[in-house]
């Protein structure tokens, strides 16, 4: 009998894995403790003992995480840290480094004056935290740095993005690949920001249909909290997560959002962590919701235009673009949608509110540097030059004044000494300025000391720089090669063709059309004969970012990929990928000329070239942005700043050829001339001439001192005169101006009379009387003016101011006020002439605070 067996039928099984988070943290011995401390503090990035403390821990290590000191910490072996454990000499190292954070942190525990809310879309600090694109962020991280070494009372706010911006590779034809790698925040120096129950500080937005919940992140930065939001957890909707994924990435309706998180949940978070700060500062555009949310909080104590009043005497607008289509705008029905409903949130109608950011009714974009400026009682500018510019921008804001009229000033950008400032120049000043140097940077005269250096030591300095630049750049070409492939031949000629001693010249900067970076490459017969001058040679360093969506810029970067690999050009012309922090330190610091050539007036300021001549790299550049100011005689180079052709292909000609012979004639001679101990006398004396005469006016520590002076002290003194005595000036000025509206259309005048009529000759030294009667309609005299205005007799599109004189108010009666003025004419020629009106009350700051003006 066939026995039957075991017989059944295996059922499926449904099992998905279950996964349980565990953290493995770094076993640091205790002894090493002070390492976390130093680690999680930015003041590491400019402090040359901290960072030389990390790589003493495993140089290969701290190359390969991008010198993140978190990382170093993670990876290097348990082993290695405890033969550092024993090692008497790095514990030493490391005593001391703790020792100079905590002094330095205890020297700055109470901060005095007003204290400062700073806000900005980026922060550039270090490379380990990607939070920034280029000049304005890394501008911001500066400011930051030089806030805590000056001592100032700051607090700061950004976003804290996933992917920040895009790392940069090349690909075998040049063209550029934007890569995209999420920021790990267990390994970047942010820190959840706790209340006092130690729970994490979170914030929300209203957007439609929803809440948008930020988490606020804290960045040590010496003495200076820097605030960080971020969209992306689970307290969001999927849709609203990638919020703050990446910067200045998504489309218009993604930066809506942004600048709501920004300017909105900034204030929120403020709020939340204990802040009344005294002053505001956005730096751009992109922060402009901070005066509505500002406004909202005072509205159940007072009212719209009270509330403006005190919002608009404490906030500061800084902006830093050059053209209109620059400033951040969005349509009228995209903006309804996410902020349709703030309108009555502040007790303004739809048409009311929108006109906080158009400069006309008809406009169908609301614009952020619009609303900033309706929020600032001051704005500025980020260089002399672009101070003018802005006014040209911002023009159609304030009807019935000329552009040079404008309450719009500028403080020139200057960059953080510490971080810039290579080692082997901070030792020289050490020596010939004295010990307490960078602390006596702003006495201008310390400087000067830079001409008892001896010309021989200065040489050896710019030598060993260009050395260390060159063994830098040849591991960081060869590498990024390699990986993609290239012709070995072609690397090895580019490699052995390099060379150390020959005059270098960088140019380093985003890509965009406006910075011509095509201009060198205009007669490329000429160019190959510079650089292949076997007695002079010269070579070209290139290094930039095109941004993703900027296809004229990429091709750009292709072309000079391209004509780098041409037999003439291989190790002549180089372009670098990926330009972060750390490359442009050693190129900034390394090379002997930095080259600019921006299109005027397009550049706001740029602060490359400020880094370079703290390294004593000379400038060589278009007389725009900081180099209008910055430019001495024999200490750097400039092109013209007069445009000959109002055609850009000729002016781009022109241009070209000054710079070759520039070359040809100035600089390359300068540079090889050497006296008998090898040293180029010349060129030494302008390295001397640009450090004595060009860099101290271009320090974050100036740059600060102006911001105080010129904005932050007075701009304080009158907000607490606004907000005294529960807030009675605010008050008083909104009731003024409430009534000045009403009153301002039914102004009658009833005469205009000039003795003899200008419309005839006059002379010199003779008396016209001018009378211009009106009525007030209720107003008295005191409150509004009437000036005569003179400009030259040019075009009225174009005409300037030459003489603005204000009429004394003499007889008024039943509200019929007259005004009159004796002109004495002061200089011969034809000129314009017309009386205007305005709105008087000592308590405003400046005129364009309240708008009003009728020509007569």
């Amino acid at each position: 009998m066939e026995s039957e067996g075991i017989r059944f039928f295996e059922k499926p099984v449904v099992s998905e894995p279950v996964w349980k988070r565990i953290i493995v943290e770094s076993n640091l011995p205790e002894s090493l403790s002070p390492l976390k401390d130093l680690s999680r503090n930015l003041w590491w990035v400019w402090n040359n003992e901290a960072r030389e403390l990390f790589q003493y821990i495993d140089s290969e290590i701290w190359e390969e995480c991008n010198h993140n000191p978190i990382v170093l910490l993670e990876q290097v072996s348990y082993k290695r840290l405890v033969q550092l454990e024993k090692d008497e000499l790095f514990v030493s190292k490391m005593i001391q480094a703790k020792y100079l954070l905590d002094e330095y942190l205890a020297d700055r525990k109470e901060l005095e004056g007003p204290q400062i809310a700073y806000f900005s879309m980026e922060y550039g600090l270090h490379d380990s935290l990607k939070i920034f694109s280029g000049g304005l962020g890394i501008l911001a991280g500066d400011y930051l740095k030089e806030a805590s070494d000056s001592k100032v009372n700051l607090v700061a706010v950004g976003l804290l993005y996933r992917y920040g911006y895009f790392k940069q590779t090349l690909g075998l034809q040049g063209e550029q690949i934007a890569n995209y790698e999420a920021q790990h925040f267990s390994k970047i120096p942010v820190q959840p920001a706790l209340d006092e129950e130690g729970n994490w500080i979170a914030i929300t937005v209203e957007l439609p249909g929803r809440n948008l919940v930020g988490r606020v992140w804290k960045v040590k930065v010496g003495c200076i909290d820097l605030y960080l939001l971020d969209t992306d957890h689970s307290d969001n909707e999927e849709r609203d997560r990638s919020i703050t994924h990446h910067l200045y990435g998504g489309d218009n309706e993604n930066r809506l959002k942004q600048e709501m998180l920004l300017g909105i949940g900034g204030i929120r978070a403020l709020k939340k962590l204990g802040y009344n700060s005294d002053i505001y500062h956005c730096n751009e555009g992109h922060s402009a919701f901070i005066g509505l949310e500002r406004i909202s909080m005072l509205m159940p104590h007072l009212t719209f235009a009270e509330a403006k009043e005190v919002v608009r005497a404490s906030t500061i607008f800084t902006t830093h673009t050059p053209v209109p289509a620059g400033h951040d705008s969005f349509h009228v029905d995209l903006f309804k949608y996410y902020m349709g409903g703030f309108a009555s949130k502040i007790g303004l109608s739809w048409d009311e509110f929108m006109m906080l950011g158009k400069a006309r009714v008809n406009e169908d974009h609301f614009n952020m540097s619009y609303l900033a400026c309706n929020m600032s009682q001051g704005i500025n500018g980020v260089s002399m030059l672009h101070g003018d510019v802005s006014k040209v921008v911002l023009k159609d804001l304030y009807p019935g004044y000329l552009e040079e009229e404008l309450e719009i000033g500028y403080v020139t950008n200057g960059v953080h000494y510490s971080t810039w400032t290579a080692p082997e120049w901070k030792e020289i000043h050490k020596k010939y300025f004295g010990e307490q140097f960078p602390l006596t940077q702003l006495d201008f005269d310390v400087w000067k000391n830079i001409y008892k250096v001896p010309d021989e030591e200065i040489w050896s300095i710019r030598e060993n720089l260009r050395r260390k630049l060159f063994t830098y750049i040849k591991a960081r070409f060869a590498d990024t090669w390699v990986k993609r492939h290239e012709n070995p031949k072609l690397i090895t000629d580019v490699l052995g063709k390099l060379n150390p001693k020959a005059l270098t010249i960088g140019f380093a900067r985003r890509f965009a059309t406006y910075k011509r970076g095509y201009l060198l490459f205009r007669n490329i017969e000429r160019l190959a004969k510079i650089v292949n001058n076997p007695e002079f040679p010269v070579q070209f360093i290139f290094a930039g970012k095109a941004h993703p969506a900027d296809h004229a810029g990429q091709e750009l970067i292709r072309n000079i990929v391209e004509i780098s690999k041409r037999p003439e050009f291989r190790g002549k012309i180089l372009f670098v990928q990926n330009y972060d922090m750390n490359l442009a330190k050693m190129l900034l610091q390394g090379v002997d000329v930095w080259l600019n050539t921006p299109t005027r007036p397009l550049e706001a300021s740029g602060t490359s070239g400020e880094k370079g001549v703290m390294n004593g790299t000379l400038h060589f550049s278009v007389l725009d942005g900081w180099w209008v100011e910055g430019y001495r005689e024999n200490a750097g180079w400039a092109l013209p700043a007069e445009k000959a052709f109002d055609v850009q292909d000729l002016q781009d000609e022109l241009d070209a050829e000054t710079i070759y012979n520039i070359l040809e004639q100035e600089i390359v001679p300068a540079f090889y001339k050497t006296n008998s101990y090898g040293v180029p006398e010349k060129w030494v004396g302008y390295i001397k001439n640009t450090i004595s005469q060009v860099a101290p006016n271009f320090t974050t520590a100036r740059m600060i001192r102006d911001y105080q002076e010129r904005y932050y002290n007075p701009q304080y003194e009158r907000s607490v005169k606004i907000m005294a005595d529960n807030y009675k000036l605010a008050r008083e000025l909104a009731s003024w101006k409430y009534k000045i509206n009403n009153i301002w259309e039914q102004i009658e005048v009833k005469s205009v009379d000039i003795a003899d009529g200008i419309t005839n000759k006059m002379k010199i030294g003779q008396v016209y009387p001018c009378g211009v009667t009106i009525d007030l309609k209720g107003l008295s005299c005191d409150e509004v003016g009437v000036e005569l205005v003179i400009s030259d007799n040019e075009d009225p599109k174009t005409s300037r101011i030459l003489e603005t004189i204000e009429l004394k108010a003499g007889t008024c009666k039943n509200n019929i006020c007259c005004y009159q003025l004796d002109f004495y004419p002061n200089h011969p020629g034809s000129f314009n002439y017309g009386f205007r009106i305005f709105p008087k009350n000592e308590n405003l700051p400046h005129r364009q605070d309240f708008k009003y003006v009728r020509w007569i």
